[in-house]
């Protein structure tokens, strides 16, 4: 008998051990512009790269609300916003909901998440969880751990939030189970700070201007003209760019307020010494270009999108480089040709395309995000997925790929086939999209819609709204032709399109037909 036990339990550690680990990376607000896998214009980033260089790499992957924490709850429950409760950032993810970890844990796998979590509530699901409270801080972050206690770690972020999942997994796993770790960056999220090594780098480059960088609202609707997202309006020399306020109070355009000297003085504060002098010094560069200047309208913006472009790319590089540590780890343990590796962000992000920043609304350039995956003698090396996927579909394709069974009201599909054979094809022809949250930061009005690969169509439902564009001649979303007689045969289509998808993913809001 205690033979037969001892060969049924390695039976079983054999068998767990054929499943795929499972670590998932992702990054927030990482532009899918920013990694040279996609656009190598700005930024080499070798080690992501090297994900989509033996993987997968999808060239049409969309969010379903973008922005932080309706992006996390959607990954989790692979269900949109409206039934996953978690509408925008200000509300608490109610735990007790049936989650991808949770299935994989019913399915035998060890699962640890470590990063930020940015969902109010803590984590469930998960045997192992160490998670930033918030937003999470760039240098000296605090960490709460599975106890309730939150402590500091000295360091940058996203070293310690790599050294704090690589210590999981050589430290703390049961190597008899598989596992799905959870790796999820601060970076590059706003305000942007990198390490000393990247703004030394970074600091002097410059980028091209986007065609649009300079646009206004003319000709655009409601919504573009509510919007608090410019570079040039929005975006602050002192708690943004983190030029000194000693260089700006006697410019009366460009004085800030108390609370944003409050911050400046905040974020410089946790940069080590000697670190903070060598920043503080080449910051004091931008400084001393405003105060010599006195910068407006154009040429201001053509400094502030410079020093954005290099925080923000700076903060991407050091991703890059994490993610390298990652993967040569998974190298060196021999646990490569077992392991899925992922790696998203929570959406996409605004490089200066119709002069903003952020993200939140529907055209593509927030709506897009990066997604590859590298699983050895499963996904053959420089695969490219042209299909619309979406990260509804995330947590149903982790659980197919573990052989767990994908839940009822999980409203996305499983991607698994298209890792297998990227010219297969799935039963979709639109994505859905609502984003909900207007009474806060960048002003984005409520709207939803649907993508197709041809055209998409957004209804502004508060303001009764319509735009239609065609993403073949007019990628850039710039020419609303909802009002042209030419195209309202293939408006008409697309609002029963719309309506169709909303019935079906139960969305009630808003209720009624659509007009």
């Amino acid at each position: 008998m205690r033979k037969l036990f001892f060969f049924l339990f390695l039976s079983a550690t054999a068998i767990a051990q054929q499943r795929p680990n499972i670590i998932y990376i992702m990054s927030d607000d990482h532009d899918a512009n920013a990694i040279s896998a996609y656009n190598k214009t700005f930024i080499s980033t070798p080690n992501i790269d090297r994900i989509a260089n033996e993987g997968i790499l999808f060239s049409n992957a969309f969010v379903a609300n973008s922005i932080c924490g309706p992006a996390r709850a959607t990954i989790l429950t692979g269900q949109f916003s409206h039934k996953n409760g978690m509408i925008d950032n200000h509300t608490r993810f109610d735990s007790s909901k049936l989650t991808m970890p949770k299935v994989l844990q019913a399915a035998g796998y060890q699962t640890a998440i470590v990063g930020k979590w940015h969902l109010v509530s803590y984590p469930t699901g998960f045997d192992y969880w160490k998670i930033l409270p918030g937003q999470g801080l760039y240098f000296d972050p605090r960490f709460i751990n599975m106890k309730g206690d939150t402590s500091t770690y000295k360091g940058y972020a996203t070293d310690i939030i790599t050294d704090e999942a690589l210590q999981w997994l050589r430290d703390k796993r049961d190597l008899n189970k598989p596992f799905m770790l959870m790796l999820h960056h601060k970076a590059p999220h706003r305000n942007f700070l990198a390490p000393l090594k990247y703004i030394e780098q970074y600091h002097t480059k410059t980028y091209p201007e986007p065609a649009t960088l300079y646009l206004d609202t003319v000709g655009h609707g409601t919504a573009w003209n509510k919007q608090t997202m410019s570079i040039l309006n929005d975006m602050k020399l002192c708690s943004d760019l983190k030029v000194d306020p000693k260089y700006l109070t006697d410019i009366p355009w460009l004085k800030p307020d108390s609370a944003d000297i409050v911050y400046y003085n905040a974020i410089i504060k946790r940069i080590p010494e000697p670190d903070r002098t060598r920043i503080k010094e080449i910051y004091a560069e931008r400084g001393k270009i405003i105060q010599q200047l006195h910068p407006q309208g154009k040429e201001l913006m053509k400094w502030k999108y410079q020093w954005y472009m290099q925080d923000y790319l700076a903060c991407c590089a050091s991703i890059d480089e994490n993610v390298g540590r990652v993967l040569n780890y998974l190298d060196s343990s021999g646990l490569t040709k077992n392991s899925l590796v992922i790696y998203t962000s929570d959406q996409g992000f605004y490089l200066g395309q119709n002069g903003w920043f952020d993200k939140r609304w529907m055209y593509d350039v927030s709506m897009r995000t990066p997604l590859m995956a590298r699983w050895p003698d499963h996904i053959k090396a420089g695969s490219r997925s042209d299909e619309l996927v979406q990260n509804i579909d995330f947590g149903p394709t982790i659980l197919d790929i573990a052989g767990a069974a994908i839940p009822e009201q999980m409203q996305g599909v499983t991607l698994k086939p298209l890792l297998e054979d990227p010219l297969r094809k799935l039963k979709r022809d639109q994505l859905y999209y609502h984003f909900y949250e207007y009474n806060a930061d960048h002003t984005v009005l409520q709207h939803l819609g649907i993508r197709g690969k041809k055209y998409k169509l957004i209804y502004f439902y508060t303001v009764n709204e319509w735009e239609l564009y065609d993403l073949e001649k007019d990628p850039g979303e710039q020419h609303n032709l909802s009002h042209l007689n030419s195209y309202q045969r293939i408006l008409m289509k697309m609002k029963a399109e719309l309506i169709k998808l909303r019935d079906q993913y139960d969305d009630h809001e808003p209720a009624g037909e659509l007009h």
